[in-house]
Parts: structure tokens; C-alpha cells; sequence
């Protein structure tokens, strides 16, 4: 082989002008004439080629960044790609009428509480637990009305009971003991008044008493020393509750016949207002179901046909009743109070008024 191609072996380079692989381990030496004529220092003897020239020095190191980006460039050369991360399992859809479970404890909230978090104000029926307990009052003060009027005072008297507690616990005031004895005793005259009079003096008297109240309930408020809105809360609270008790006597004051129509009348149409049907069918079938009893209860009674204005009446004053007592966060204690008795007492106005007009 002759020299120069033993030079271009050592170089890397073909000798038909290609390009060759080139040696990692050869030493580069410069084959060209040059101005330096001086020795060339030799290289370790075991990278020398054969023949004797002179090699050029040993190639400074790369810089260690970049052969921390050729390792870096290999690795991303020889990595697999990652695997998609698998999707996650969709979350269970939970029941829209219960909060998501807790470790902390039963986490689940009243409609009234979910309401009051989304800032309005709900409307809550008694439901029907409360409904039948107004039957069921209904149901005695119709049984007492046929037997005669101090057999009809003691359910009265219970009914004015639970209308007075119910209204002051309906207005946030509770306790209130003085308010509602208050106002109890209203009724309690009232009723008083009624027996001791005869039946023409039956609209003054529950109209003398509930003037009285009124003044009464002033002059206990100006000794109050509670501040003046307090003071209004009570004295509104006190005079509402004292004319709801007055006005429930109204059924001591109506004719019998008239009091068994228009009890059943409630009872039937809150019963029906309780079913689980939507708001308006639920009002329709409510009121059709007192007309109706109005009809079936004036038949056994000296009322006749014209029950049904009764019933329809009695059942349109019941429902205002109900939707008085499911307004703004009520509170069980307001369902099985104010709840049961606002329908009857709210009744009684019709009963009197329409008995007197058709008996």
C-alpha cells in the first residue's frame, strides 16, 4: 500500500472521493504544504499510522454541555413516547335531593336550609302528617257543632290554642309566652262573650273583644323597654295572633249545621291539598273535593244543595290557611302548629257569614 493511501486510510477519506467512515481512534494529520517547518510533537505511539510523518495534536474535549446534549438528544432518541394516561371513570350521579356523603357527619339539608344558601325564600306545604290532624280537629268541632255549643267549646278551645302558638312561632318569635297567653285569652273571651250573649249580638261581641286586645296589647308594648323594632315585632305578632284566636270563636258564634259543612269541607279539602300532585291540579281537586263534601254533608243536614257554596268557600279559606302556614323557612314545629290550625281558623269567617246567609 502506498503512502497515500496509507494517508488517506488514516483520514477517513476515500480515495475515489467519497466520503468515508471515518476513524474515532485515528489521528488527523495535515497532508498539505505548510509555512511551519518545525518538528510536529509526536502523538502516543499506538495512534500513530504506520509510516513516519508528523500527526497533529489530540482534539480538545467538547465542551461538557454539549455532550450532556448529545446524551440528552440519544435519550430522547431511544425513549418511548408515554402512555396515554387513562381517562377517568365518570363520577356517579348522585341523588339531586341529598348532599355528597361526608366523614364529618350527616351532611344532608332541609329544603329550607338549601334555599336560605341560594338566597330565597322557599315555600314549604305542612305536608300530610299535619293535614290529617286538621281532619281530625275538623272532624270534632263538626261532631261537637251537632251535640251542642259547650260540647263544640273544647275542641274550639284547643283549635285557639294552637292558632295563638303557631302564629308566633310562624313570625320567628319564639319563646313568647306572654304573647301567646295573650292572645289565647283573647280567644277564651271571645268565646265567653258568645255564651253570655244571645245570637244577634254575636258580631259585637267578637268585635268588642278583639278592640279590647288591641288596646290591651298597646299599652303591654309601650312597657317594654326592648328596642322599638322588637317592640313592633311583638306588638304586630301579639294583635295577629289575639285576632286569629277571636276570629276561630267565629264558630261558636255560626249555626250548628253550617259548622259540621264547613268542618268537613276543610277537612277534605286539606287532605286533598296534601296529595302528592302538582301545585295547580292540587288546588283544583282540593277545592272539587269541598264543593263536594258540601254537597254530600249539607244533604244530612238542614243546609241542603246550598252546601256546596259552603264547602267551596270553607275550602278556598282552608287553603289560604295552608299557604300562610308554608311561607318563608317554616319549621316542623310551625307545620303541626300553625300548620293544623290556620285552615280552620281561616275558615271560620265563611262558615258564620255564608251559614247565616243560606240556613
Amino acid at each position: 500500500m502506498s503512502n497515500e493511501q496509507q494517508h488517506h486510510q488514516y483520514d477517513g477519506y476515500d480515495p475515489y472521493g467519497q466520503q468515508g467512515q471515518q476513524d474515532p481512534y485515528a489521528t488527523q494529520t495535515w497532508q498539505a504544504d505548510t509555512w511551519d517547518t518545525q518538528y510536529q510533537p509526536v502523538a502516543d505511539a499506538t495512534y500513530l499510522p504506520p509510516q513516519g510523518s508528523h500527526p497533529l495534536p489530540p482534539e480538545a474535549p467538547a465542551p461538557v454541555a454539549y455532550q450532556h446534549y448529545q446524551q440528552y438528544e440519544t435519550y430522547q432518541r431511544y425513549e418511548p413516547a408515554p402512555e396515554a394516561a387513562p381517562e377517568p371513570a365518570p363520577a356517579p350521579v348522585a341523588d339531586p335531593s341529598y348532599t355528597p356523603p361526608t366523614t364529618a357527619g350527616d351532611a344532608r339539608i332541609t329544603d329550607a336550609q338549601r334555599a336560605r344558601a341560594e338566597g330565597r325564600s322557599p315555600i314549604i306545604d305542612p305536608g300530610m302528617q299535619p293535614a290529617g290532624l286538621t281532619a281530625v280537629l275538623a272532624l270534632l268541632l263538626a261532631g261537637a257543632a251537632a251535640i251542642g255549643s259547650y260540647a263544640l267549646l273544647v275542641p274550639l278551645v284547643l283549635l285557639q290554642a294552637v292558632t295563638a302558638a303557631g302564629w308566633f312561632r310562624l313570625n320567628g318569635m319564639w319563646p313568647a309566652r306572654q304573647g301567646i297567653a295573650l292572645a289565647f285569652a283573647g280567644g277564651v273571651t271571645a268565646d265567653i262573650a258568645l255564651l253570655a250573649v244571645s245570637e244577634q249580638y254575636a258580631p259585637a261581641a267578637l268585635i268588642g273583644t278583639l278592640g279590647v286586645w288591641v288596646l290591651l296589647t298597646l299599652v303591654l308594648q309601650l312597657r317594654n323597654r326592648a328596642s322599638a323594632d322588637e317592640r313592633m315585632y311583638g306588638l304586630t305578632a301579639t294583635i295577629t295572633s289575639a285576632a286569629l284566636a277571636v276570629v276561630a270563636a267565629g264558630h261558636l258564634a255560626a249555626k250548628p249545621d253550617a259548622v259540621t259543612v264547613g268542618a268537613v269541607a276543610v277537612a277534605v279539602a286539606t287532605l286533598a291539598r296534601a296529595l302528592p300532585l302538582p301545585t295547580a291540579v292540587s288546588v283544583v281537586v282540593s277545592l272539587l273535593a269541598a264543593a263536594g263534601s258540601g254537597i254530600a254533608t249539607g244533604g244530612l243536614t238542614s243546609i241542603g244543595a246550598p252546601g256546596a257554596l259552603l264547602g267551596l268557600a270553607a275550602g278556598v279559606c282552608a287553603l289560604i290557611g295552608l299557604r300562610v302556614a308554608a311561607y318563608d323557612y317554616p319549621s316542623r314545629f310551625v307545620h303541626m302548629t300553625a300548620g293544623v290550625a290556620l285552615p280552620l281558623a281561616a275558615a271560620a269567617p265563611a262558615v258564620y257569614l255564608i251559614g247565616r246567609a243560606i240556613a
